[in-house]
């Protein structure tokens, strides 16, 4: 092997080194991204005030499909705490498939949703889809707007 050979390999050797590096930051970030998703889902349904807090930031602005009035912050919160003193809880969330794209500090998951909820005993499932905003703020992701919409 001449000298050119071997520093063309050297170079595809750092390059591919550099890309699966890339690629694995990407997926620790988007694992990240997708444990923060779950938390905001499950401190709503929970009435989790204080992951509701560090999450949702008060310029939040949410829109909900069948509902005319957009939310903000305080009626994230608002119905949050409705739904757990009506007596329900959450009994499964999944997000069957999702699809994250990446602009710097800001990530948008677009995902299909099935949650399954119980109230005094009667069980409901409902499934829709989210567009959900993300923001990288002092090292942390955070969720200030999302639009859902139900298909069942």
């Amino acid at each position: 092997m001449n000298s050119k050979s071997i520093a063309l390999a050297i170079i595809a050797a750092i390059l591919f080194s550099a890309a699966g590096s890339a690629t694995l930051a990407q997926t620790q970030h988007d694992k990240q991204l997708l444990q923060v998703r779950d938390s905001v889902w499950r401190a709503w349904f929970s009435n989790d005030v204080k992951t509701l807090h560090a999450l949702v930031p008060p310029d939040t602005i949410v829109i909900s499909g069948g509902e005319r009035n957009w939310k903000h912050q305080a009626d994230v919160f608002r119905s949050a705490a409705e739904f757990q003193s009506g007596g329900n809880r959450l009994i499964r969330l999944e997000f069957p498939h999702t699809e994250i794209q990446h602009f710097g500090d800001v990530a948008i998951v677009w995902s299909d949703y099935l949650v399954e909820t119980d109230s005094h005993g009667k069980r409901a499932v409902s499934t829709g889809r989210a567009s959900e905003i993300f923001v990288r703020h002092d090292g942390h992701w955070i969720n200030p707007g999302w639009h859902t919409d139900s298909t069942k």
